[in-house]
């Protein structure tokens, strides 16, 4: 009797670990993918932002995404329309090295800076923003 009970057991954990060891790819996107999404009280929705009216402006990716460095100058970023901060960069690298090292990250900046979902169309408008009037 008590042989039958511990192969009995013994058959329901080896289905239980079977079961759980299901390591299909369509498995794991079951079991990784979102639930929902998350919105933040006074954040702007992206996809509303850059859907039918086009391309986000500078300002709007700048607040957005580049005023938590950009507006401190937090680990030596340039600051917002600093002409002593941006100048020499302008001046040693260019515009179009500015923008790439704004795209693929640069020192202590992640590539996009903190923008994930910007195009690099409103990056450089972000960049534009940053460096108006110097």
């Amino acid at each position: 009797m008590k042989l039958k009970l511990w192969f009995g057991a013994a058959a329901v954990a080896l289905v239980a670990v079977v079961q759980a060891q299901d390591m299909s790819d369509e498995a794991i996107k079951e079991r990784i993918k979102p639930h929902g999404s998350l919105k933040m009280a006074g954040a702007e929705d992206a996809s509303a932002s850059a859907g039918a009216d086009g391309p986000r402006s500078g300002e709007t990716v700048y607040n957005n995404a580049c005023v938590a460095c950009h507006g401190a100058g937090v680990l030596g970023a340039p600051k917002l329309q600093v002409a002593a901060d941006w100048q020499p960069r302008i001046d040693e690298r260019g515009m179009e090295t500015l923008l790439q090292n704004a795209i693929n990250g640069y020192n202590a900046m992640p590539p996009m800076g903190t923008c994930g979902d910007c195009s690099e169309d409103e990056i450089q408008a972000a960049i534009d923003y940053m460096i108006e009037g110097i």
